[in-house]
């Protein structure tokens, strides 16, 4: 078997109600779709993330002109072959950004491809199952108008907490002030309600402000199951002061790359939690060797997911396959960050969307990433 032919599907569509994190304003959402065929008539799809305000047609341009060359006429059943060639090919002009994602987006169309080949879903081909079902936390509150939303956020979490969710990220890194008042409004609108509570301020802070809010929080009361993103990626030493200044735990890594950018980060002891996200940081081969970096430092891996529903369903046979990083009879177990926010590529991309019941979502057991994509929706959708 050979790999026939890589296109990268370049898909966007324009919001009716725009939303911001810290870092600007999403009018619409776009995706980098990565098809692999084999002469075999096998077909593996992948996702290159789009990080941020990251427009798709950076990793797509990837795919095309500095990675198909290289794929086409490989044998798409030994993937860490491939990535490695990708990643030394790319080397002196990648290493990081939407070149690596562009990367992933081909690896994890390779394993949907070995997967289906071999008639197992990823997860088990990544080394077994640790679990058939996780637990998934609302990634949600975001702004539609900007500061002053607190009370329309508190709202929020009680809306998400009566749909099933027991595990909320609130989207922070409007000014100190703003934030305090909007976990204050969440605080008081769930009193009485069991969930757990994570922010994310997106590198909205120097060190000075992170260690600020977070312990504003900590005086709140609030027990936060980790502080994502608290300072500027590059500032691994401003992580690791953050960290040793709170009791909150530290997570981050959704903007850093393959095994090369991770070890810096658990060199330095800067984060509790490490959120590689699949579709950017290396693919179903990539974040095998983060996770394995990981453990040998001790840190738990929880990834990070912002993606489509391609994205989605290769992220859920990433997190069945994960160990825990501590052993213990009631050891931490990952979650999934399940996003609330607009995306029309996460409905009628695939033929099994997302779903949660009661807060928790089945591992689908099929083939590959266990999902069939929607050409329609490929066209629908494609960027003119």
């Amino acid at each position: 078997m050979k790999i026939a032919d890589v296109k990268a599907h370049v898909l966007r569509s324009p919001l009716a109600q725009p939303f911001a994190f810290s870092q600007g304003w999403v009018a619409s959402r776009g995706a980098a779709i990565v098809e692999v065929t084999t002469d075999a008539g096998v077909t593996g799809w992948g996702e290159a993330l789009c990080q941020g305000l990251q427009p798709p047609e950076i990793a797509a341009a990837t795919v095309h002109a500095a990675l198909k060359p290289l794929a086409v006429g490989a044998d798409p059943l030994q993937p860490e072959v491939l990535w490695h060639r990708m990643y030394h090919h790319t080397r002196d002009f990648g290493m990081k950004g939407a070149v690596i994602g562009a990367i992933s987006g081909i690896d994890i169309a390779l394993w949907d491809i070995l997967g289906k080949v071999r008639g197992e879903p990823v997860a088990k081909l990544l080394g077994g199952m640790f679990r058939d079902k996780v637990q998934a936390y609302a990634t949600g509150f975001y702004r539609i108008t900007g500061r002053g939303e607190a009370q329309r956020l508190a709202q929020e979490a009680v809306m998400r907490h009566e749909a099933g969710f027991r595990a909320l990220k609130v989207k922070l890194g409007f000014g100190i002030e703003d934030d305090l008042e909007v976990m204050r409004a969440i605080r008081d609108a769930t009193a009485g309600r069991a969930f757990e509570a994570m922010i994310d301020t997106n590198h909205a802070y120097g060190v000075a402000e992170a260690i600020a809010l977070g312990r504003g929080l900590e005086d709140m009361g609030w027990k936060l199951r980790w502080y994502e993103e608290p300072v500027t990626q590059e500032d691994l030493d401003g992580y690791a002061e953050v960290r040793r200044a709170l009791a909150t735990p530290v997570a981050g890594g959704e903007n850093e790359y393959t095994l090369f950018g991770f070890r810096e980060l658990f060199a330095r002891r800067a984060v509790d939690v490490a959120q590689p996200d699949l579709c950017a940081a290396g693919g179903f081969t990539g974040c095998r060797h983060i996770v394995a970096l990981a453990h040998a430092h001790g840190v738990q891996v929880n990834p990070h997911v912002w993606a489509s529903a391609v994205g989605q369903a290769a992220s859920l046979q990433l997190i069945a396959a994960l160990p825990v990083a501590n052993h213990a009879l009631f050891a931490r177990e990952p979650l999934l960050e399940f996003d609330t926010s607009s995306h029309p590529f996460r409905e009628h991309l695939t033929d099994s969307p997302l779903r949660h019941r009661d807060g928790w979502v089945e591992i689908p057991q099929r083939p590959g990433l266990g999902i069939e994509v929607s050409r329609g929706t490929l066209e629908k959708y494609a960027a003119s």
